[in-house]
């Protein structure tokens, strides 16, 4: 077995870089990984079923990392290093780096779900409307001196300005339409900086799609609160609407923008469907949001 090791050097902050990470891998017993970068990939012809692939980086970083362990049947370690460090939360990874480290020495694994659309996926949560713009326009110095809450001043600058847009949304459970300010569709349970979808989690099988509705800022604000504060899914109200199922579809009046784990991949129509238990990650258990925050899932 390999352990190899791509580093984001722009992630973050930046002060935990390749280096920074193989001081503490070695300090746990992982000495010596193959080093790698994705700008240069002839290292992926390499990695072998039962490899460990590490990545120091942010979600976007994690995403091209689990593309590889899914094509080679490898094994998925997360280093945060990024901004959001969202699909980590998933995991209940420890925070100190020299615990995280150990943990990786252990081998200990979890199976979680992916997101497929296309010839692509994602772990955490694609984007249409209104949840693109912090990707879209949010400047690196911002996101390096506001960290997660750049996600946040993002939205706040545009939300008053954005009357929406005409969609239909489908999946096995359900179909709505109408109007809309940002539909999100999620397979893990943390988006932006770790506010959470309720009642999910990474290995549940199914997708979670949060669509919200034009609405006046301060309505807006009082209903992301009271989700927040009841830990539960809203369902239907006339600000949120929230679907589950093990395949969506997003269908708009007018090509949108979509991003998926912190970078644009394309425009509408999106298809999306949850291949469930098929990438191995390093972690102590998967955590699952909502009322009981009871973790879910078992080793293997």
């Amino acid at each position: 077995m390999t352990h190899w090791l791509v580093a984001n050097p722009n992630a973050g902050s930046g002060d935990r870089g390749r280096e920074f990470w193989l001081d503490v891998l070695a300090s746990a017993g992982v000495a010596d990984p193959e080093c790698c970068d994705f700008a240069d990939d002839d290292w992926i012809g390499r990695v072998r079923a039962g490899d460990v692939v590490m990545v120091a980086g942010g979600d976007g970083s994690v995403n091209r990392g689990a593309q590889v362990c899914v094509e080679k049947h490898a094994t998925l370690a997360v280093l945060p290093s990024g901004t959001a460090n969202d699909f980590a939360r998933n995991l209940g990874l420890p925070e100190e780096p020299a615990d995280l480290c150990a943990l990786i020495a252990s081998g200990t694994r979890q199976w979680v779900d992916i997101a497929e659309f296309g010839h692509s996926l994602f772990l955490n949560v694609a984007h249409i409307g209104l949840g693109t713009l912090p990707v879209r326009e949010s400047e690196g110095a911002e996101k390096k001196m506001f960290g997660r809450f750049s996600y946040g001043i993002g939205l706040l600058r545009r939300i008053n300005a954005k009357r929406g847009f005409k969609a239909e949304i489908r999946c096995d459970k359900g179909f709505v339409k109408g109007r809309w300010l940002s539909i999100a569709v999620a397979s893990g349970a943390f988006f932006g900086g770790g506010n959470e979808i309720p009642e999910a989690s990474a290995n549940d099988g199914q997708l979670d799609v949060i669509a919200v509705k034009p609405r006046p800022l301060f309505q807006l604000l009082l209903t992301f609160l009271m989700v927040r504060l009841n830990r539960s899914s809203p369902q239907r109200t006339s600000t949120i609407v929230h679907l589950k199922g093990t395949h969506c579809s997003v269908q708009t009046g007018k090509p949108k923008t979509v991003t998926a784990d912190g970078d644009v991949v394309g425009e509408t129509p999106l298809k999306v469907l949850c291949r469930p238990h098929v990438l191995s990650v390093i972690g102590p258990t998967v955590v699952s949001t909502g009322s009981s925050s009871s973790a879910a899932g078992g080793q293997r």
